[in-house]
């Protein structure tokens, strides 16, 4: 497929995404605006994404036949993802002395939808046999989301170790890289589970969102000035920076495929604000609302963003 058809399924894929999204988040808002439910009611949603759901997402990923090859491209893709994390920290903690960011604004800069939009987007465009290195991102994120993210949208100082090997969460990414390197076949009903619950993330994350937005006086809260700041680092500046340091340290020629292995990396990194930063504020009560209206807004901009920055990808790093 030559790079500018590439571009284009993607830019088309990635607008029938967005699309779905958006009518998933008007479900939402409209029960609510109907009097179905209550604006509220979406933190019983919350808690069965957060606890639930998002565990079968996360072993369901792992779930693949293992070769020494996906073994190495495994590790490249996490270590990418750790270093991008990092410079994402570094990068959240200047904002947050420069611009006096709050948690919710740099959880937002910080944490992609990697999750519920880069999936879909890699299953989709390059096969499914890719997907395991969108779940290193995601996984690396979930270790970081369960600790440093619920650390800032808590008000909660320094860590329980008992509260962070005891998260089913990252309980669920030990159980996924155990049945991975162990070659252990879990029965083909529970896997079907798994895959079923699993496929509900993106659609019950959505209409969260607009459930949690329903409830939420719009022309204010969009009219804050400050989500056209995160968006613009969260979508443009960012994403931008880790593309330079893909390129400049030329570290796709570290394992084979490693220029495709990579990209899937940077499309987990382009997506959107993480819908998961919505769900936390709202169990942890930490400005929900605001933070449902940046993953709106930065949801809306990924239109045009995402395609962007693949297209920049793919025209100066060879796959």
């Amino acid at each position: 497929m030559k790079v500018g058809e590439k571009i284009m399924e993607i830019s088309f894929l990635l607008f029938k995404q967005i699309a779905q999204f958006f009518i998933m988040i008007i479900m939402g808002y409209t029960l609510v605006k109907l009097k179905i439910v209550k604006s509220e009611d979406s933190k019983v949603l919350s808690m069965v994404c957060l606890y639930l759901i998002m565990p079968c997402v996360i072993i369901n990923s792992f779930l693949i036949d293992f070769t020494p090859e996906k073994l190495k491209g495994l590790g490249l893709a996490v270590g990418v993802a750790i270093v991008i994390h990092f410079v994402a920290w570094i990068f959240i903690k200047i904002l947050g002395k420069v611009l006096n960011f709050n948690p919710v604004e740099k959880a937002s800069v910080m944490y992609s939808n990697a999750a519920h939009m880069a999936i879909p987007v890699v299953m989709s465009v390059l096969g499914d046999e890719w997907v395991l290195y969108s779940s290193a991102f995601v996984s690396v994120q979930l270790v970081l989301l369960w600790t440093h993210c619920k650390s800032m949208l808590s008000n909660e100082k320094g860590f329980e170790l008992k509260k962070i090997y005891t998260n089913i969460n990252l309980i669920a990414i030990f159980i996924g890289i155990l049945l991975f390197i162990t070659k252990i076949h879990i029965p083909s009903v529970l896997q079907g589970t798994l895959k079923s619950v699993g496929g509900t993330v993106a659609p019950i994350s959505m209409i969260i969102t607009g459930m949690i937005m329903a409830g939420a006086e719009l022309k204010k809260v969009f009219s804050n000035g400050r989500i056209y700041l995160v968006l613009f680092f969260r979508m443009i500046l960012f994403p931008f920076i880790v593309f330079l340091i893909i390129y400049f340290t030329g570290i796709t020629n570290v394992v084979d495929n490693g220029a495709m292995i990579l990209l899937v990396t940077f499309i987990a990194t382009i997506t959107p604000t993480a819908s998961s930063i919505t769900q936390m504020a709202q169990v942890y009560g930490n400005n929900e609302q605001y933070a449902g209206a940046i993953n709106i807004m930065t949801t809306i901009a990924s239109i045009v963003t995402m395609p962007i920055m693949v297209a920049l990808y793919c025209s100066f790093i060879a796959i």
